[in-house]
């Protein structure tokens, strides 16, 4: 085994990589150069490590250093994620809706953003002969209104009460027989390397589904969904045809989103 400078042996990789963690966690930002010097390993070393430590999702690779990871996002009750970022969430919502035209099929996936698209999508008295399946009793409640220009089918399933939901068994049954035009689908992360990630494992199934039963698949995010990676993978960026997000969102995380090649559309938050 090779000494540092120093003539001391290195740190184990393994942890060598956690005490960097843990100076990432403490200083927010480190740099390779520090890194080198403070581990007395050479910078193709250190590189190594970070995407190492990236890989695993427990930091961000970013110019000239790394940056830890956000923490896994918890899971809100429907009530308590309906008032955060309200105003970005009608944004995105408008600019979903207008997505939607007379005699479309589209399924809804069950969250705040897409049940603010369904709000939307009822004031829009314009359109007509839409169908919609849902696994969410509050968009089945928020189109209600709009009934017969919309039409609902709920998926059926077991309810979840925290987020008003309908999952397994029995929520694949409605959406394996269907081939919807365009779906609509809320996240709790989407990031480049890690794709669309969601904190409940039911649900994330469920997303599943609607995904593999739509032509156009597309994401609904706030702008504090990007960069974030939850518990459960959903999809990876590749599935996906467009990102709808707020112009509250950074600007290099759009950057990064669309060089994979991913359409994304930013909307304007009015308030």
């Amino acid at each position: 085994m090779s000494t540092g400078s120093d003539g001391h042996r290195p740190l184990p990789a393994r942890i060598r990589r956690d005490r960097m963690l843990t100076l990432l966690r403490d200083q927010e930002f480190m740099r390779v150069t520090e890194l080198a010097d403070r581990f007395d390993v050479s910078e193709v070393t250190v590189r190594a490590d970070l995407d190492a430590l990236e890989q695993r999702g427990q930091l961000r690779r970013v110019r000239g250093g790394a940056v830890p990871r956000a923490a896994t996002p918890a899971e809100q009750r429907f009530e308590e994620a309906e008032v955060a970022a309200a105003a970005q969430k009608r944004a995105i919502a408008r600019e979903a809706a207008a997505l939607i035209d007379d005699g479309d099929t589209i399924v809804l996936d069950v969250g705040t953003t897409t049940t603010a698209v369904a709000q939307a999508l009822a004031d829009r008295r314009q359109v007509s002969d839409v169908s919609t399946f849902t696994s969410s009793l509050t968009i089945a409640l928020a189109l209600e209104r709009a009934h017969p220009r919309i039409s609902v089918v709920v998926t059926g399933g077991t309810l979840r009460p925290k987020q008003h939901s309908l999952v397994e068994p029995l929520a694949g049954l409605v959406l394996s027989q269907i081939n919807a035009g365009k779906a609509f689908v809320g996240c709790n992360g989407i990031d480049v390397d890690r794709g669309v990630t969601n904190v409940n494992l039911p649900e994330t199934e469920v997303k599943r589904m609607i995904l593999r039963a739509s032509q156009q698949r597309i994401i609904c995010a706030d702008s504090s969904k990007l960069g974030k990676v939850a518990l459960a993978h959903v999809c990876s960026i590749e599935e996906v045809d467009l990102l709808i997000t707020d112009d509250r969102a950074d600007p290099d995380l759009i950057t990064a989103l669309r060089s994979t090649g991913l359409a994304v559309t930013v909307a304007a938050t009015e308030d």
